[in-house]
């Protein structure tokens, strides 16, 4: 969460047996008023190599979110699906970052050894042993968990929380965030009702 509801940050797990399988990154995720039937807004906190991520602003090029977005899709998709085959396969073609996909092109080996080395230097997750240990005391991690919303059983439930976590350095805790959005829809149905 940073101010509300409609912004937050998820911490995205590269795909397995891709360049980017041990980078974690931050993307901030802007939803906008019209969501689902308008696509969400991402981007990369922490830099990316990648032809179609833009490397200063993290901004994503991803036709799926930009051109061919459908109420059908959400955020599920765009973090176990979309975001996982952009990385593993590049349009270089159409890119935001002109370098990464000459690169691609011409240099695959070069290509492959830039993105292992951004990886190892921008997005890499610090080990248990290297955080502070006070601040694991008081701080728990929480995690993000999405919830299929057409099935009440836990066994239909898509769990994000292996690929994504509101990560309690950069956001306020989810209790804090639920208060919030409780208090807002409470304020909300008073208004309504006057």
């Amino acid at each position: 969460m940073v101010n509300n509801l409609t912004e937050f940050i998820v911490k995205f797990h590269g795909p397995p047996d891709s360049e980017y399988e041990d980078g974690v990154w931050k993307i901030r995720v802007e939803l906008p008023e019209k969501y689902p039937f308008k696509s969400p807004s991402i981007g990369f906190l922490n830099k990316i190599f990648h032809p179609n991520i833009d490397e200063a602003s993290g901004t994503v090029c991803l036709d799926v979110i930009n051109q061919a977005w459908t109420a059908l899709y959400d955020l599920s998709n765009v973090f176990e699906t979309f975001l996982p085959q952009l990385l593993q396969y590049p349009n270089a073609h159409d890119p935001l970052n002109g370098e990464a996909a000459r690169m691609y092109m011409h240099k695959p080996e070069e290509y492959k050894r830039t993105v292992r080395e951004y990886v190892a230097r921008y997005a890499t997750e610090k080990t248990p042993a290297d955080a502070p240990a006070t601040k694991k005391a008081q701080e728990p991690e929480t995690s993000a968990t999405w919830h299929d919303s057409t099935s009440p059983d836990d066994d239909d439930n898509i769990s994000l929380s292996s690929l994504s976590e509101i990560d309690p350095d950069d956001v306020a805790s989810f209790e804090e965030f639920e208060k919030e959005y409780d208090a807002r829809m409470a304020a909300e149905r008073m208004n309504q009702k006057s």
